[in-house]
């Protein structure tokens, strides 16, 4: 056990220099990963390390999700709802479809079962490697809120498929209407038991007596119970985690006091970090117990049958995506659609933005090994291989690409907002006015009896006639003074850190009230170097 959490630390270590490497060379950290981990599956210490299906499912893939739900803006979401919807659902079941066609054309011995089972576990794609590239390349709003949505979805459709593969496979029987009725009710009580469950968490945040400590531990054990819940009944864990995230999500500000949002922001970011850089070190990492399941079928056939496997799926994805747009502006006739007229740009990117990762993988590694009659399970080792090589062809080539194809098509942002620093003008702008209005209401008298309303009462006004001149400066474009006085203030607050560290040094302060007022300073530098972005 020892060992084994020291192998882990090493990996750890490795994923942080891997990153490190990765931020240098603006690559998406995800690709640098699964290369990392493919070099140190060759070191003989590292070569034995292995992926437990139960741990990604169980350990994993809940907090992951989670986590994705809460980043996700439930507006954008419900924007967005009806394409999100079409790519995780339709798409993963079209997708299935075709791979399960071509595999059984393709490979001798290969059933139409098991190429809808292999259908299932690369179908959906990983969306943390697609949208830390869009990141990068700062693609439009919309084509990120629907690649972050997707991601939420498609797990689960292609895991129902998978789930009824495989039932399939191993009882040599597929009944369609069973298994459609099947498919609706997994989905529609797996999204139900997780509202159930974020209704009852939302009872203990709300009604008992916590702390920040308490609150931080409660988000942390909540998507385990999702999940545990929903898969304990037979229905899917992957929907209760995403359904009760966003619902818990929609809550926040009722749902955690201000000290557990600030700290709860820190916790999830690293431990969605560490969980990830796992993940994707992994990935590269199972290459060497792979191939040496390979079996009767030679390695060469084997890369053939992946590499063609791969083609296919990125053409479909594509079509599927493209195709979508003409869907849309048919459909625009008969409803209320968020875009009448997508185009063709905003859906070549997404459809060239279907990179696999470690869903498909566990999902290969969770096929049972032997059928019910004692048989071993048929072509279970080329299974895994081929997704291993899906994985490795769509995360490193489509995500080295995917930056040069976004430049390319340049997707163009269909948004009428305005622009993000506009916005946090206005947003400050209405807030110092209204709070200048609610002191003048409530407060009017005591304010000039009270010399610290009156200090406060000055300070907004200035920050008015700041934000006011800040919003003009944005609209005609002359920005330079705002920027000087930025860089300024960052000077500032380091000399402020500088008197801080020399009262450090005196034993008449309390390092832990010093410390106090480090933090401020770095709410300060947070909320002037936002600005910055």
């Amino acid at each position: 056990m020892q060992s084994l959490i020291i192998e882990y630390i090493y990996l750890i270590l490795i994923i942080m220099a891997l990153v490190m490497a990765a931020n240098k060379l603006r690559l998406a950290y995800p690709i640098v990963l699964v290369l990392g981990g493919l070099a140190l599956s060759f070191a003989s210490r590292f070569s034995k390390i292995t992926i437990d299906p139960e741990l990604v499912f169980f350990i994993f893939l809940p907090p992951l999700l989670y986590e994705a739900a809460w980043q996700v803006s439930w507006k954008e979401f419900w924007k967005w709802r009806r394409v999100i919807i079409s790519f995780a659902f339709p798409i993963v079941v079209i997708t299935s479809c075709v791979i399960a066609w071509v595999s059984h054309a393709l490979i001798p011995g290969f059933t139409l079962a098991l190429g809808f089972l292999l259908g299932g576990i690369i179908s959906p794609p990983d969306a943390i490697a697609s949208t830390t590239i869009m990141r990068q390349v700062k693609v439009p709003k919309s084509l990120l809120s629907v690649a972050e949505g997707e991601s939420l979805l498609n797990d689960a459709s292609s895991l129902i498929v998978f789930r009824f593969a495989l039932i399939a496979v191993i009882t040599g029987h597929f009944h369609f209407q069973e298994a459609a009725t099947s498919f609706v009710l997994v989905v529609f009580m797996g999204t139900l038991i997780g509202l159930l469950v974020g209704l009852i968490f939302y009872g203990f945040h709300r009604w008992l007596p916590t702390t920040p400590s308490i609150e931080i531990v409660l988000t942390l054990v909540t998507p385990y119970c999702m999940y545990y819940f929903a898969e304990y009944f037979h229905f899917s864990g992957v929907l209760a985690v995403v359904s009760g995230g966003l619902f818990l999500s929609s809550k926040r500000q009722t749902l955690l006091t201000y000290q557990s949002r600030l700290q709860g922001i820190n916790v999830w970011n690293v431990l969605g970090f560490v969980l990830n850089g796992l993940i994707f070190l992994l990935i590269g990492l199972q290459l060497p117990s792979i191939v040496q399941q390979m079996g009767e079928v030679s390695l060469l056939s084997a890369i053939g049958y992946g590499l063609a496997i791969s083609l296919v799926l990125i053409v479909t994805r594509m079509i599927c995506t493209l195709a979508a747009s003409p869907f849309t502006r048919f459909m625009s006739h008969f409803i209320v659609v968020a875009d009448p007229n997508p185009g063709w740009r905003g859906p070549l990117a997404l459809g060239w933005a279907g990179m696999r990762g470690v869903v498909s993988l566990a999902a290969a590694l969770s096929i049972p090994l032997v059928i019910w009659n004692g048989q071993p399970f048929p072509h279970r080792n080329l299974i895994l291989f081929i997704t291993f090589v899906v994985i490795l062809v769509t995360l490193v080539f489509q995500g080295l690409t995917l930056p040069w194809v976004i430049r390319k098509v340049n997707p163009e942002d269909k948004s009428k907002a305005k622009s993000t620093p506009e916005q946090e003008i206005i947003i400050q702008r209405k807030i110092a006015h209204g709070s200048l209005q609610f002191l003048d209401e409530k407060y009017g008298e005591e304010r000039n009896l009270n010399e610290h309303l009156g200090i406060l009462y000055e300070k907004l006004k200035i920050d008015l006639n700041f934000f006011n001149q800040e919003v003009e400066e944005i609209n005609t474009e002359k920005g330079d003074p705002l920027k000087n006085f930025q860089s300024i203030y960052l000077q500032l607050l380091e000399q402020q850190r500088d008197i801080l560290n020399q009262m450090n040094h005196s034993t008449d302060y309390d390092e832990e009230v010093i410390r106090k007022y480090f933090s401020l300073i770095d709410l300060e530098e947070f909320k002037i170097r936002e600005k910055l972005l």
